[in-house]
């Protein structure tokens, strides 16, 4: 179980770096522990695409290494309080990409202008504003948390944006489609304005339609496929 879940971490890891989500060495990707011990995440230093299953750890509420080797990332109480908050959460995933982030900064909505934002609204995706710095306290991540509510995702403004699932593998999806989504309603702006979006009864048709389970499980197998080491992942 103890590989399977580290595999799993490296796997959604060098996926998100992949779709465009590696910040240099920032950014990380968690798993519920099967035994409610912690969170197995990422060890700092090392970029997205850089990590192996040795390059996983786990770590408790409190921040404390309890099995690996390495750095605890320093906003592991993104992942930690979350998962406590949210028992239907089993993965969490903090990134930096560059239109989740530019939009969140315009105070402009997401809006479900291509099918990606559907996955999310309605309702609106929340916004965290305390703070645009790192989450580095436990009590930080308990607002967060509250934030983030019942949502698949919350904007971390100026900074990145989280996104959760009942596994690591739909919190990933979640991470990419909220990217292109964000990616999508810039370039529509860019065109000449905000021109059409789906009202809330589309919305939820196309999320029922496009985004059903056996849709993200796919959407995870193709993602997989196409890293170069894909025979030796799962």
């Amino acid at each position: 179980m103890t590989t399977d879940v580290r595999q799993l971490v490296a796997t959604s890891s060098r996926v998100l770096a992949a779709a465009g989500h590696g910040d240099l060495i920032w950014g990380h990707a968690s798993a519920r522990d099967p035994e409610g011990r912690g969170v197995w995440i990422k060890s700092a230093t090392w970029g997205l695409d850089e990590i192996t299953p040795d390059r996983v750890h786990l770590v408790d509420p409190d921040g404390k290494l309890l099995s690996g080797d390495g750095i605890v990332h320093s906003e592991c109480a993104i992942h930690t309080e979350i998962m406590a908050a949210r028992p239907d959460v089993g993965g969490v995933v903090h990134t930096h990409p560059p239109h989740a982030v530019a939009l969140a900064a315009t105070g402009q909505p997401l809006r479900p202008v291509n099918h990606a934002a559907n996955y999310f609204v309605p309702p609106a995706v929340p916004a965290f504003t305390r703070t645009a710095d790192l989450i580095l306290t436990r009590e930080l991540g308990r607002s967060l948390a509250l934030t983030l509510g019942q949502a698949r995702a919350v904007f971390l403004v100026n900074h990145g944006i989280v996104a959760v699932g009942e596994t690591l593998q739909t919190a990933t999806v979640a991470a990419i489609l909220l990217e292109q989504a964000c990616q999508q309603q810039l370039l529509t702006h860019g065109a000449g304005g905000w021109a059409s979006w789906s009202d809330q009864e589309e919305s939820l048709a196309k999320r029922a339609h496009i985004y059903h389970d056996q849709a993200i499980t796919a959407v995870w197998d193709y993602l997989v496929r196409q890293l170069p080491d894909a025979g030796a992942t799962s």
